[in-house]
């Protein structure tokens, strides 16, 4: 997974039809208008982050500093860092969970998708 010019490296995590989640990787345009409601910047971290849960909306969340370790519900693993953009859209079902993998903080920013707008995520071929 590498960044280009004209796309950052993303990687979405989605529902399972059994409620289990998972994730698929691939990437999102660069300078394309995006429907977004908000953001925040976050670095602190409560436990029941840690814990499996679900996104509580459709969002992106974009890594400033930190590598983090997701896992989702079906067993599955994979990491975020600086320069992967994660698009949170598992809001059903078992979830997923994180750990710091490298550093102390997680810093990021949260920014909502309006909607139903489209997320522009385009999955790597498989």
């Amino acid at each position: 997974m590498k960044s280009t010019d004209e796309f950052i490296s993303a990687i979405r995590l989605v529902n399972n039809a059994d409620g289990t989640s998972t994730f698929e990787t691939g990437k999102i345009p660069t300078l394309k208008p995006m429907n977004t409601t908000a953001f925040w910047i976050s670095n602190t971290t409560e436990e029941w982050e840690k814990k499996m849960h679900t996104a509580p909306r459709r969002q992106y969340v974009v890594t400033l500093k930190g590598n983090i370790r997701f896992k989702v519900s079906n067993g599955s693993t994979f990491d975020i860092q600086p320069g992967i953009i994660l698009l949170a859209e598992d809001v059903e079902g078992e979830g997923h969970s994180w750990e710091i993998e490298e550093g102390e903080k997680w810093e990021r920013l949260y920014i909502p998708i309006a909607g139903d707008a489209e997320s522009f995520f385009i999955q790597d071929p498989e």
